[in-house]
């Protein structure tokens, strides 16, 4: 079993009657095999209802690994990463085969609380595999697990996979700034193919999420050209100010003196008035 985090147990068990919680704490007494029994038949001893926390005013549920929240998860899904952080993590092979386990015998709701727990897990390699086979599910619900506002990805996903990660959340028009640590892993095979995206949309005259140019702007360059300049002319405020933003990000000095047109703008961004958080996730 690895160390339980106090702060999630608390706010677990607040949320739960007490019968929940003493069938929960009753749980965590038995063998291996009854707790992955338990993580299966969780939803016939608690309640379907959604939990919200706000983990920026607590300081999180679990301060040792950042970014790892459950707001808006339901209480069966909390319940299952709980459980599951009391199989014995030793020896290592047997948990493993527990967890892979629980992997090929889940249903749709198991499988995004096995994702959900990822970041949690001992031998946090051992379940890469897992997490980047979910990036190709069709399941949406699969996907958002390890997409959306979960740590392992940036943690542990190579640049290749990463960038597979952000590419699929952006062609099903999901929001990028859900993807945690989007701005810390930006790179330029990555922006070069936003930029590539970018450019055949505007082609056939369709509407692109415009925080996606906030993956390009540090590595925009001459060939961006077109597309900013139509941002910068645009008759929307929204995508001058997109524009704006690309321009003061980039290292290119070309595409950065493309600013010093739009004074407002420029002001506006090192005055702090305007930065990718004012900018709307889809237009």
């Amino acid at each position: 079993m690895t160390d339980i985090p106090t702060n999630l147990t608390q706010f677990l068990f607040e949320q739960t009657t007490k019968l929940e919680r003493e069938w929960l704490e009753e749980q965590t007494q038995k063998n291996d095999l009854d707790l992955m029994t338990a993580f299966v038949a969780t939803p016939r001893f608690l309640s379907k209802k959604m939990v919200f926390n706000d983990s920026k005013s607590n300081g999180g549920l679990v301060p040792e690994c950042n970014g790892f929240q459950v707001n808006g998860w339901s209480l069966v899904r909390l319940a299952r990463v709980w459980l599951l952080l009391h199989l014995p993590s030793v020896p290592k092979d047997q948990f493993v085969k527990n967890i892979e386990t629980l992997f090929d015998t889940a249903e749709l709701n198991e499988l995004v609380a096995l994702y959900s727990a990822l970041p949690l897990l001992p031998y946090p390699w051992e379940w890469l595999p897992r997490a980047t086979d979910a990036v190709r599910s069709n399941m949406g619900f699969v996907f958002d697990s390890i997409a959306l506002l979960n740590p392992y990805p940036e943690l542990y996903f190579s640049e290749l996979a990463w960038n597979q990660l952000v590419l699929k959340t952006i062609f099903n028009g999901k929001p990028i700034d859900l993807i945690y640590g989007i701005d810390r892993r930006k790179n330029k095979d990555l922006a070069i193919a936003i930029s590539d995206f970018i450019s055949e949309r505007f082609a056939a005259g369709r509407k692109i999420p415009l925080q996606i140019w906030r993956l390009v702007a540090p590595f925009s360059d001459e060939t961006t050209f077109p597309n900013l300049i139509n941002l910068l002319e645009s008759e929307l405020k929204a995508e001058r100010e997109v524009a704006a933003l690309v321009c003061f990000e980039s290292k290119n000095p070309n595409v950065h003196s493309l600013l010093s047109k739009y004074p407002d703008l420029e002001l506006s961004i090192k005055n702090g008035e305007l930065d990718w958080s004012k900018i709307e996730s889809i237009p």
